[in-house]
């Protein structure tokens, strides 16, 4: 399946700080690869994975389940730890939401984790009958460029792929049910307006990691895509510092 223009995976090789920066769901890196070329400016190695099913069609994520978006995600960590000797992931939404998952299962080779509007839950009443709907229909219509700023485009899917929808509500429940184990540095970046994910996750994150180190930071001019948003600046400016701070 070709792969839009823009929605390819990027990657940097620098020094031995490295950076992975993962996307969200029906996203692509295109949503956090200016964020990621900006902290690879301070000569940082970085990647930027496209997860398995993005970037193509809705029809073509619906294929996969998060165990292969894991499992790219998981690949690119293993890249920077075999030539990086101090490593950080960061995620947008649901990447996010695999940057706590890797946080939980390889917490000893992360120095710390950065998130912009992790999901680990959703409100949305409609998720009582995904486990039906899911069988029945491919796909729904679905919220993407949640973005405040105009001309901003995260090459994102129009429809939710609902067979990829309840296999992330799979890895929801796993990151929830072992969300104690994370001890890494968290900075949190959170959009006061969001129409995508709730203000609850941020908060039963921060409530639930054992991390002593843990920032949350309001974005007050930002939608969900808060890295293509009006604050984009301040999340590349606090994140080069969290790098920065922890990589002594």
């Amino acid at each position: 399946m070709a792969v839009r223009v823009g929605a390819e995976p990027w990657s940097a090789d620098g020094n031995h700080i490295g950076v992975l920066v993962v996307h969200g769901f029906t996203g692509s890196p295109a949503s956090v690869r200016p964020w990621a070329m900006e902290l690879g400016e301070q000569g940082w190695t970085m990647r930027v994975p496209r997860l398995p099913g993005h970037g193509t069609t809705w029809q073509e994520m619906n294929l996969t389940t998060w165990e292969d978006w894991y499992a790219e995600a998981e690949r690119n960590l293993r890249e920077l730890t075999e030539r990086c000797s101090h490593v950080f992931v960061m995620g947008l939404s649901m990447g996010g939401t695999l940057t706590l998952r890797l946080a939980e299962e390889h917490g000893d080779e992360i120095r710390g984790i950065a998130l912009v509007n992790p999901s680990v839950h959703t409100e949305r009443l409609d998720r009582f009958a995904l486990p039906i709907l899911h069988k029945l229909v491919g796909g729904f219509p679905g919220i993407s460029n949640d973005i405040a700023k105009p001309g901003q485009d995260e090459l994102a899917y129009d429809k939710i792929p609902l067979r990829a929808a309840h296999s992330l509500s799979h890895l929801w429940k796993l990151v929830k049910a072992d969300i104690g184990q994370i001890t890494v540095p968290v900075l949190l970046f959170r959009s006061l307006q969001d129409h995508v994910v709730e203000p609850s996750n941020a908060a039963y994150i921060l409530e639930h990691v054992s991390s002593t180190d843990v920032q949350e930071v309001l974005l007050p001019d930002s939608y969900h895509v808060a890295t293509l948003d009006h604050d984009a600046g301040v999340i590349v400016r606090d994140s080069l510092a969290f790098v920065q701070r922890l990589a002594q």
